[in-house]
């Protein structure tokens, strides 16, 4: 009898083993998200990638890195299906998942991610490139990187959206078409592959059934350009698009009240804040510390969140996001009109002055010109000037902006990798550096003990409080919405990043 129970289940196991496991279903439907602002073309190449947030909500779609944040890690395996770290912390090795193709069939191996280390130069370039001695393919499933000197923040700046340099492109592809023409027809190893662009008004993405990960449910997607706020709730309510960002104030109220329509706050690592690009030239009246400090205390930060952000957001005295590794605690300026106005008195302005015009990006406009009135309301006349994304962000490159520079970053990363793009002497926003800071910053990079790094890292930051280098405004809320159709906007879904990730997550009711 125990024989034959035992043949039995033999027998049961083989049957089992023998039947396939059940295939994905094949993606349906189409899902349209509205988007605040004009897609850049920049975008859709990881090497090109600057030190905010907004080119990953492409490279989420259509590209993938060795290792980047999902869902309850901040960093996971992903064409890398592990690494190591020698004991000397000289060299890193990373293990490729086989079998991933590109969106036109090329395999993907370790080639790939050397061609797209080289070409790499988005933001903190020179940084990864002075430190990183070598890249080197060991065969087709491994490469390492051998670094000059042991480095600690070599994963926070490679394997995070504080760039894009873990982010890969495929070699032949991009040598035949060029970089051009790859920004024309981008070829990634996303959940997503490019259909087409038409610039100002939609991008078209159709899903990947080949990605590694999981075959994405939704088979395409339409990313819509509506810059009006009003016209994204409209749509949003006629189901002309199913998911919309970044409401405000009215706008984001109504969402709330209207049936059928979910508000959703995304907690996000983006912090908003004036730079005084000036105060490095003794001729300007931003040299000043008193008039820096009067720019603090004439906004009130905390009646703007709560008519604008529904009171989501977070106060913050730092352009370090609350959270970052080795983020010091800088306590947020008081509002206190009466002691801005001493403040250009004791500076010689006690009429006030002219300080020109403020640049943003046009999606922060609103926010600006709040700002912008209780700096009227001290005797800082200002007049508020706005730019598409892409072009703001060019001349913030280029270093063209004077005088106040409404600035934002959502970028992932530590108190090293943000210091690096705005702080930083050579950094890809900077506009100018104190002496005794740049020599700390660069005393941390090469800190090896945690709590002495901790120390001097807190200390650069105390010192860009003390002399008021920055206004910071907030540490960012985004309030985005979606309708009735969707299960799954993959909102919130990887902690600090404000929009939709991972796309492969995306579900429409009923799937």
């Amino acid at each position: 009898m125990k024989r034959c129970i035992g043949l039995a289940a033999f027998s049961l196991v083989v049957l089992l083993a023998s039947v396939p496991a059940p295939a994905e279903a094949a993606p349906e439907g189409q899902l349209t998200l509205a988007l605040h602002f004009s897609l850049a073309p920049a975008w859709f190449d990881p090497a090109d990638t600057s030190g905010i947030i907004t080119p990953f909500w492409i490279l989420y779609g259509l590209h993938d890195a060795l290792v980047k944040p999902m869902p309850g890690k901040a960093m996971s395996p992903s064409l890398a299906e592990s690494w190591t770290v020698s004991a000397d912390g000289l060299t890193y090795e990373f293990v490729l998942r086989k079998g991933v193709r590109f969106h036109n069939g090329d395999l993907l191996t370790a080639a790939d991610v050397k061609f797209s280390f080289d070409r790499y130069r988005g933001a903190s370039t020179k940084m990864l490139k002075d430190k990183v001695r070598q890249v080197q393919v060991v065969d087709p499933y491994r490469v390492r990187f051998h670094l000059k000197e042991p480095w600690p923040d070599f994963l926070v700046f490679y394997a995070t959206p504080a760039t894009g340099a873990a982010w890969i492109v495929p070699a032949k592809y991009v040598e035949k078409v060029g970089d051009e023409g790859f920004k024309k027809a981008p070829v990634g190893a996303g959940p997503y592959r490019f259909v087409s662009l038409t610039p100002g008004v939609e991008l078209v993405l159709e899903a990947w059934e080949q990605y590694w990960r999981k075959t994405p449910s939704v088979k395409r997607l339409v990313l819509k350009t509506v810059v009006d706020e009003t016209t994204r709730l409209a749509m949003l309510k006629r189901g002309e698009v199913d998911i919309a960002y970044a409401f405000r104030g009215v706008t984001a109220e109504e969402v709330r009240r209207t049936p059928g329509l979910t508000l959703k706050p995304s907690d996000a690592h983006g912090i908003h804040w004036f730079l005084f690009s000036e105060q490095w030239d003794p001729k300007s009246v931003w040299a000043d510390r008193r008039v820096r400090l009067a720019v603090n205390h004439a906004i009130d930060r905390d009646a703007i969140n709560q008519s604008l952000l529904l009171g989501f957001a977070r106060m913050t005295g730092s352009i370090i996001p609350h959270g970052f590794e080795y983020a010091w605690p800088a306590p947020p300026y008081a509002y206190d009109p009466p002691k801005a106005r001493q403040l250009l008195a004791d500076a010689g302005h006690p009429n006030g002055f002219d300080a020109g015009e403020i640049a943003t990006d046009a999606n922060f406009t609103e926010i600006a010109e709040a700002a912008a009135n209780y700096l009227a309301a001290v005797g800082i006349r200002t007049r508020v000037r706005s730019f598409e994304r892409a072009a703001h962000v060019s001349q913030l490159r280029e270093k063209k902006f004077r005088g106040i520079v409404y600035m934002a970053s959502g970028a992932y990363g530590s108190a090293a990798t943000r210091l690096d793009a705005f702080v930083a002497a050579g950094g890809l926003f900077t506009y100018g550096s104190y002496p005794d800071i740049e020599g700390l910053i660069r005393e941390q990079a090469v800190e090896r003990d945690p709590k002495r790094r901790e120390a001097t890292l807190h200390r650069i930051q105390q010192l860009m409080h003390e002399r008021v280098m920055f206004a910071p405004i907030w540490q960012l809320a985004v309030l985005n919405a979606y309708g009735p159709r969707v299960a799954e906007p993959a909102l919130g879904l990887v902690a600090g990043h404000q929009f939709t990730a991972p796309y492969e997550e995306l579900r429409l009711k009923g799937r």
